[in-house]
């Protein structure tokens, strides 16, 4: 298990420096700043001279887990849905840093719930079966054969391979599929005819993970889910995750991508959005400037907030411990949408 000690010395200062002012900033429920800067001790030489001294680095890694204690305080206790996927899922090194960002959290009291799809890794097993990966519009054609395949890698390798790696990392993680505990009901999507078998979340009952949260487990999530009568369809994991959040009652859904967030101008990275409500991004995508594959996520925040999840963010998973930027700062990390 990581001790509070291992858990200060694993996180570096940088973890929380400033980046770029953006175009439109986040309104916090704290005024007051939370960027640490080192500080100078002045002492007298037995000439009285004034030297200037640095700070020890324990004592500026103090510095920082204090100016975060108001975050860690705000969020203790509640619920985080986390969406895995992207960069942050084919790098070891951001794989390293979402895993031990979640255990880190999970440590100072919040309940991370984590949630993951695998198409890179589908389509590797795929590649090695002489099994061709067709995509219509995005999304995966899933016959019986590719199903199969699915379910194999992400219930049986990604899975299993995620919650191996938050207990080496010192949380307890427990894996599961939609289809443990009926967590979650499927039915085929709109264009089942074209995609076979892809299909939509219709019931979730959240039954079976509350226990493990009470307990401080992490519970890790993919998105294979089965209908009525035990077919099983793979399922989009933004959606699954927003599903999630909303059944739980979740305090903030969180999906890592690998954009920096919304943007005001899309070929301006620099014009990020911070901090936008419903009414706002409905409108941006009215006017196209939200547009693409980031529709279907912005479209799956403004469902989850609907049904009373409390904040959505979209953030950039490609940036290291992007997860305790967006909840231990007040800058964060990418887009935070609101009611």
């Amino acid at each position: 298990m990581l001790t509070s000690k291992s858990l200060i010395n694993h996180y570096s200062p940088p973890l929380f420096s400033s980046k770029t002012p953006n175009t439109i900033t986040r309104i916090t429920a704290f005024p007051f700043s939370h960027s640490p800067k080192p500080r100078s001790l002045s002492v007298k030489n037995s000439a009285n001279e004034s030297n200037s001294l640095s700070p020890k680095p324990g004592q500026f890694r103090v510095d920082i887990l204090s100016e975060s204690l108001p975050f860690i305080q705000k969020f203790r206790g509640k619920t985080i849905v986390v969406k895995y996927g992207g960069a942050a899922m084919k790098s070891q090194d951001l794989q390293a840093s979402v895993v031990n960002d979640l255990v880190l959290l999970a440590c100072v009291g919040l309940r991370p719930v984590l949630v993951h799809g695998g198409g890179p890794e589908i389509n590797l097993w795929l590649k090695r079966l002489n099994i061709e990966a067709v995509f219509r519009d995005g999304l995966r054609v899933t016959d019986s054969q590719t199903m199969e395949i699915v379910s194999m890698v992400l219930v049986g390798k990604v899975n299993k391979h995620l919650v191996s790696l938050i207990n080496k990392a010192g949380a307890i993680a427990v894996g599961l599929s939609g289809m443990d505990g009926q967590l979650l009901t499927a039915r085929p999507a709109s264009n089942s005819a074209q995609l076979g078998f892809v299909g939509e979340v219709a019931r979730v009952d959240p039954t079976v993970l509350r226990p493990h949260i009470e307990n401080g487990h992490i519970p890790v999530v993919t998105s294979v889910a089965a209908d009525e009568s035990g077919q099983p369809y793979n399922i989009n994991a933004d959606t699954v995750a927003g599903e999630l959040a909303a059944a739980l009652g979740a305090e903030k859904l969180i999906l890592l991508t690998d954009v920096p967030g919304i943007l005001e101008d899309r070929e301006d990275p620099s014009s990020l959005v911070k901090e936008i409500n419903i009414r706002e991004v409905k409108k941006m995508i009215e006017n196209e400037k939200v547009s693409g594959g980031m529709i279907p996520k912005v479209n799956c925040c403004v469902r989850t907030l609907a049904q009373g999840c409390k904040t959505a963010s979209i953030i950039d998973g490609r940036l290291p411990h992007s997860l305790l930027l967006e909840i231990l700062t007040d800058e964060g990390a990418g887009t935070m949408i609101t009611g």
